[in-house]
């Protein structure tokens, strides 16, 4: 486990006060890292989650808020996160995203725009910007969170879908890019996880059909997932911290699937 520890070094998830982003700053707490958590609420809304993930492992836990759809956001959260957490940022876990459904012929432009400021163009903007200071220490890593649409299409997810591809395309460019410099990239790509953001769709499912919620999970898992279970965000966090150790070194530019075997179909 030794490996596995992440004592001195400094992480940012961002998008990380809920879901999946929660669960993965949690393992990065348990783990020792110095971590920056990022969301959009304010302060006083946060601090009984930042206190519960100071109650980990981690010397220390810091919060930022910054809206990350603009460039300007985007440089204030890398540069109060390198301010609080000792002047060096060693891991970078691009998590925030966002989601809207329409046929591709209704998709209102404003919101394929947003979509894509959020979940691709921030992730780029925030490894720009840390990269130089990676290269520069020998050390770095960058985990990107994806998706089974990473890989796969949806119907309704036009967007959704061509920046999740975008992320690991993005992620496999900086992998040749890095090779060799101490630095890694690498993507996640979940399947349905048990957030907020999926347990609405699950209860506008639940609405639309007239069934419990329970036959509603069940049918909306079994459209994609082998099994009807959710993917773990503490599982995907376990595996974030791995691929941020000295242990997931050479893992580079890989396209990694915690989804329950949706993509093996």
């Amino acid at each position: 486990m030794s490996a596995l520890l992440l004592s001195g070094k400094s992480v940012l998830v961002t998008g990380s006060t809920s879901g999946i982003g929660l669960g993965i700053a949690t393992q990065f707490a348990k783990a020792g890292a110095t971590l920056m958590v990022h969301g959009l609420e304010g302060e006083d809304q946060v601090a009984p989650l930042l206190a519960k993930l100071r109650s980990f492992s981690s010397p220390k836990v810091s919060y930022t808020q910054a809206d990350i759809s603009s460039e300007a956001g985007c440089s204030k959260l890398v540069s109060e996160t390198v301010s609080k957490l000792g002047n060096k940022l060693d891991i970078l876990v691009n998590n925030a995203g966002i989601q809207y459904t329409a046929r591709t012929e209704d998709y209102p432009s404003e919101r394929w725009d947003a979509v894509m400021r959020i979940n691709l163009t921030a992730p780029f903007l925030l490894s720009k910007a840390v990269l130089p200071g990676m290269y520069d220490r020998g050390w770095g890593r960058l985990v990107h969170i994806g998706s089974a649409h990473s890989m796969r299409g949806s119907v309704n997810k036009s967007a959704y879908c061509a920046s999740k591809h975008g992320v690991l395309g993005m992620s496999r460019a900086i992998a040749l890019e890095c090779a060799g410099t101490g630095v890694t990239s690498n993507t996640i790509c979940p399947g349905f996880a048990e957030t907020p953001l999926v347990l609405k769709q699950v209860d506008k499912l639940a609405e639309e059909r007239g069934i419990s919620k329970e036959a509603a999970k069940n049918l909306f898992l079994l459209d994609k997932h082998p099994t009807a279970e959710f993917v773990k965000p503490e599982n995907l966090g376990a595996f974030a911290v791995f691929l941020s150790s000295e242990a997931g070194g050479q893992v580079n530019g890989a396209a990694l699937s915690m989804d329950v075997g949706w993509t093996t179909r």
